[in-house]
């Protein structure tokens, strides 16, 4: 039976309506009322799993699931060992830099060496301004990293973008745009190789739901 590794939160509505085009329901997890966090789907064809965002890669990189649903942000915080197939094309957002509006940084290259970046996307981060050969201290945040710069603790944050309405609301301002994210489909690579469950015919099933969409 197919396993699939849903994310809780802002992807879960178009995953399952993704799903539901390729004769996949799900949508008992959209319940309110609903407390069950593994259900099958009604066709007896597979079942879902509904995890965390960050735990969807985990549970397909362990073979957990065949299949999962995951944002590109957290694949290229994580980089678990998965397969990316598809681009699913929503969840659209970005992965940003950005300071207080009053400041007079307008670059990344602007901000002072040895500063201090909040960041719950500590590896993205740090890639980023390793790359720029500019020496910053990541400072770890998993609440509202916003309150990094109001506070004082830190120059900037990295944090993903999505409307961009947090940060004006709180007087911060996007400088730099790291990479583009959007929902992408991924795979257990070794079912995947295999191609257990018929795990291809799912997969070229998926892409062409998307086309037509």
């Amino acid at each position: 039976m197919l396993t699939v590794a849903l994310p809780k939160g802002e992807l879960l509505k178009n995953s399952i309506r993704l799903l539901q085009a390729v004769g996949l329901d799900f949508s008992a997890f959209l319940d309110s009322g609903n407390r069950q966090l593994q259900i099958p789907d009604a066709s007896g064809k597979a079942k879902g799993l509904l995890v965390r965002t960050q735990d969807v890669p985990v549970y397909v990189e362990y073979g957990q699931a065949q299949l999962g649903i995951v944002g590109y942000d957290v694949l290229r915080e994580k980089k678990p060992q998965v397969a990316q197939l598809v681009d699913l094309q929503f969840g659209h957002c970005r992965m940003s830099v950005a300071v207080k509006e009053s400041s007079s940084y307008r670059l990344a290259l602007e901000l002072p060496p040895h500063g201090r970046v909040a960041s719950k996307y500590v590896n993205c981060a740090w890639e980023f301004f390793h790359s720029l050969d500019l020496p910053v201290e990541i400072v770890p945040l998993y609440g509202s990293v916003e309150l990094g710069p109001i506070t004082g603790m830190s120059e900037a944050i990295v944090d993903l973008v999505s409307t961009g309405r947090t940060l004006r609301e709180n007087g911060l301002t996007e400088i730099e745009i790291l990479f583009e994210s959007t929902a992408r489909l991924i795979a257990h690579p070794l079912s995947y190789r295999l191609n257990t469950g018929n795990l291809h015919s799912w997969v070229e099933q998926l892409r062409s739901a998307i086309v037509s969409q």
